[in-house]
């Protein structure tokens, strides 16, 4: 049972419905957009490692404990949230030769199927949708803890994942491979019960 319900929280992306006991019906999540957030890094003329950070995701979770293949979750990061610590870099990173972010300003990830690896570990496959162009990634997630917020008072969870892609697959390959085209991502959220 502790493997089945931490497993579809990590499908999930950090469904905070871990709860005891069973619930007939899907019940709905919402992250909690002040504490989540996504780090990049990347290899620059293999002198350093840049980094860049989004945050404010939105999102909706459909968790159902009876059936977890029946959940489901969608998530958004507005693209403009982009934070790289040098504004030139950051409005860069925001054009065309990137992100895309004033025709594609939004970027969403939509999981899809989800391969249990142990009690609090997973491997979440999903649709990303970057730059108005989606591919398949695998998120390597581990379930970080699971209950009352104490401040809140309500159910309550927290995971970090890892993946990497290639800038190429959602063409923002400029100045590869001198840039590197690889881009380690890593993601730490937190969601709560919905109102």
């Amino acid at each position: 049972m502790k493997s089945t319900v931490m497993a579809t929280a990590l499908a999930l992306l950090a469904t905070p419905a871990l709860m005891t006991s069973a619930v007939a019906a899907p019940v709905e999540y919402d992250l909690d957009t002040t504490h989540t957030q996504l780090i990049f890094h990347y290899n620059h003329l293999g002198f350093s490692t840049g980094f860049g950070m989004f945050s404010g995701f939105g999102g909706t979770i459909e968790f159902d404990a009876e059936d977890p293949a029946a959940s489901s979750v969608e998530v958004t990061i507005p693209a403009d949230t982009l934070v790289t610590g040098i504004d030139e870099r950051t409005a860069h990173f925001l054009t065309g030769d990137f992100f895309g972010a004033e025709e594609n300003d939004l970027i969403t990830f939509t999981s899809t199927s989800i391969e249990v690896t142990g009690d609090e570990t997973a491997l979440i496959t999903g649709d990303l949708t970057l730059n108005g162009i989606t591919n398949e990634v695998v998120l390597d997630a581990a379930l970080n803890q699971v209950g009352e917020h104490p401040m809140e008072g309500k159910p309550w969870a927290g995971f970090d994942a890892t993946t990497t892609i290639l800038r190429s697959d959602y063409d923002m390959g400029m100045f590869a491979p001198y840039v590197s085209d690889e881009v380690e991502i890593e993601i730490s959220i937190e969601a709560m019960q919905a109102e």
